[in-house]
């Protein structure tokens, strides 16, 4: 659901508070772990919290109960609760964050905005025809091989390989302290950079060499299906202040601060779920009639520069689906808590924790 690799680096997700080996009685969902959350979770017998902001984003050297986020983290660690962030890692992720504003708005034809930049490796590696099938299908198992809407994708060629092995050595093919030239296939295939380790290991352990020769380059190429923000088209076109009413209804919005209006209707749609202003260029490049987002600053609006109208839905807003989504998603996936215990223990907060208000 949400890769830790597909991260942002500025981030703090995955297990923020606990120990990964305690048995899990009970998952609370939530938007925002604060102290509230927590006591939410002791009153539900729920030992893990999920959130989707990390209550802990940068580092502590004391931890007193002075503010609201050292106040949430005693607590659950008094009470033995489990705190677990997931954030840019979900919204990264094709069917994340951003496709669920989507699926909100009822956009078709989605992909993504900012496509994820250098992550995107290339393997190339050397073996004999008769074990050409072998390896290349331990890498595609192994993750290699995926390029937007394909899989098992790979460019191989035939060329003659060489080598003697000294008196250490044990050949496949010829004898120690003969020079060999044999037929090779070479196989190029790339991968998401954090399947580095699965795929060495898959072609180790299939290759039939004793030396496997290889080599792995970082790729410029963007990955379609990783990033952040998405755009789609709206299945009829709206005028701007007719979509603008039908954004703040379905995301539920306090209000909306958007730019100048242009006058034209409103057919394409890109969208950012939380703090979307360096992403604006992003969203005129791919030629969107209105930006969804939040955290515009006064400057910010400028930059529509009669291009486009940047609509200010508000943070919490912008990702409010976000955790319903996270408990369907564990609903699924997670069945086996012990037989004792209710069957319905992934939970939805009811803390609401956005914490603008509006008159």
């Amino acid at each position: 659901m949400a890769p830790l690799a597909y991260a942002e680096d500025f981030d703090n997700v995955g297990l923020l508070v606990g120990n990964q080996e305690n048995e899990t009685t009970g998952i609370l969902v939530c938007h925002d772990a604060l102290e509230a959350v927590i006591e939410e979770a002791i009153a539900k017998k729920c030992n893990l919290v999920v959130c989707f902001h990390p209550i802990l984003f940068s580092g502590l050297k004391k931890i007193t109960g002075k503010n609201y986020v050292e106040r949430s983290l005693l607590k659950a660690i008094k009470n033995d609760i489990a705190i677990y962030a997931v954030h840019t890692a979900l919204d990264n992720h094709k069917n994340g964050v951003n496709k669920i504003f989507c699926i909100a708005l009822g956009l078709k034809k989605t992909k993504v905005l900012v496509p994820k930049s250098n992550f995107i490796q290339k393997l190339i590696t050397y073996t004999v025809p008769e074990n050409v099938e072998q390896v290349r299908n331990a890498l595609f198992n192994a993750g290699a091989g995926k390029i937007g809407n394909y899989e098992e994708c790979s460019f191989n060629s035939q060329g003659i390989g060489t080598y003697m092995g000294n008196e250490d050595s044990n050949p496949e093919i010829g004898q120690r302290f003969e020079f060999v030239e044999t037929p090779e296939v070479k196989i190029e295939v790339i991968f998401e950079k954090h399947l580095q380790g699965k795929i060495l290991k898959a072609l180790f352990s299939n290759h039939v060499y004793e030396e496997v020769a290889y080599e792995i380059y970082e790729l410029q190429n963007t990955n379609q299906n990783i990033g952040i923000g998405m755009i789609g088209e709206l299945e009829k076109p709206m005028s701007e202040s007719e979509f603008l009413s039908f954004v703040k209804e379905k995301m539920q919005c306090g209000g909306i601060r958007h730019s100048d209006l242009l006058g034209k209707s409103i057919s394409k749609v890109a969208v950012l779920g939380g703090s979307g202003s360096f992403a604006i260029k992003n969203a005129i490049q791919a030629g969107a009639d209105i930006f969804l987002t939040s955290d515009l600053k006064y400057h910010n609006f400028y930059e529509a520069e009669n291009h486009i109208v940047l609509a200010d839905i508000g943070h919490f807003e912008s990702e409010r689906y976000t955790k319903n989504y996270i408990v369907d998603f564990l609903k699924e996936k997670i069945t086996n808590f012990a037989p004792n215990l209710s069957e319905d223990r992934v939970v939805l907060s009811e803390e609401n924790t956005n914490p603008v208000k509006y008159l």
